[in-house]
């Protein structure tokens, strides 16, 4: 068991370290196209925001359970550890909403010219900025509702429960608050889930329609590349996808062990592995397949010389 404690500390220790580096590069990198371009396009800006959700939950989540699991336990207060997963919580559920809008954004902007759709990219476009805002407002307030409602309520005779989360524990009041919760957060995820799969959906069509309608130019050029949209959308495509699977399983896995009376060591570290691996895997996938480790080093090296011209 030594052995496989041991392994459980590095993974989380490598899954944070990688996971704060590679956000962190990429939101340093975006800040830096924005200051040399004074305005950045709506996928990068939507991007951004993702990565800076994504340094939020590796903050707020993943470093506290690598504390746990290296020996630093219940280090945190009542009100530390309600403040603790409320911030968990809520940049957990921006992250579903801005990769939503992602796969639906780019969903318009791929769809044919002639569509009903095309018209709501031009509006979406002007607005992106708009929207990831009202995400973050929506969310911050609609997570501190069932924290309010607890509060509110904490001397009434409801059944409660204390859950320990091994760096802290909190005493979880349930009936109303269990119906408010799924009222104001299932319900919602489940539809930007289904928004996600639909957009994702309609963007495979599409993609396969226009390489049916090009498939002879290509042949009489004796070229099979895709187009820098159709490579994008792929990526995207790849990015929800990926997105998907892993918040799918963290669901089932997180339902399942709500159901078991005793916690299972293995399924809880696994759990909490889990929700770690997209927010560390994507800043990764986005420098391999945008290859922006190579701009950005362009541009630190433009901005470089410009300094020493200066």
């Amino acid at each position: 068991m030594d052995f496989w404690n041991l392994a459980m500390r590095i993974l989380f220790l490598s899954k944070i370290s990688t996971g704060i580096l590679g956000n962190s590069s990429l939101i340093f990198y975006y800040l830096l196209l924005y200051c040399r371009e004074c305005t950045l396009k709506p996928t990068d800006l939507i991007l951004m925001h993702l990565m800076a959700a994504n340094a939020f939950i590796i903050l707020s989540a993943g470093v506290p359970q690598t504390m746990a699991v290296w020996g630093f336990k219940h280090f945190l207060d009542d009100f530390g550890c309600t403040l603790l997963l409320y911030i968990q919580a809520f940049v957990r559920s921006v992250s579903i909403g801005i990769i939503c809008l992602l796969s639906v954004f780019q969903a318009l902007t791929i769809s044919p010219r002639k569509s009903c759709w095309k018209d709501q990219k031009v509006k979406v476009e002007k607005n992106v900025g708009c929207h990831i805002f009202l995400l973050w407002v929506m969310y911050m307030l609609i997570r501190f509702i069932p924290i309010a409602y607890t509060f509110v309520n904490r001397n009434s005779k409801n059944v409660t429960r204390r859950r320990d989360f091994a760096y802290c524990s909190i005493v979880v009041q349930y009936e109303i608050s269990e119906y408010l919760y799924a009222a104001l957060v299932v319900l919602p995820e489940v539809f930007f889930s289904v928004l996600m799969a639909w957009s994702s959906g309609s963007m495979i069509v599409i993609l396969y329609r226009h390489k049916q309608r090009v498939q002879h130019i290509r042949s009489t050029h004796g070229s099979s590349r895709n187009s820098p949209e159709s490579r994008v959308t792929q990526n995207i495509l790849i990015l929800v996808s990926t997105f998907l699977a892993f918040y799918t399983f963290f669901s089932i896995l997180r339902g399942f062990i709500s159901l078991l009376y005793y916690q299972n060591w293995w399924l809880i570290n696994i759990n909490r592995l889990t929700s770690l691996c997209f927010p560390s895997f994507v800043p990764f996938f986005l420098m391999y397949h945008y290859s922006i480790v190579s701009k950005h080093c362009l541009v630190w090296i433009r901005n470089k010389k410009n300094i020493i011209s200066f």
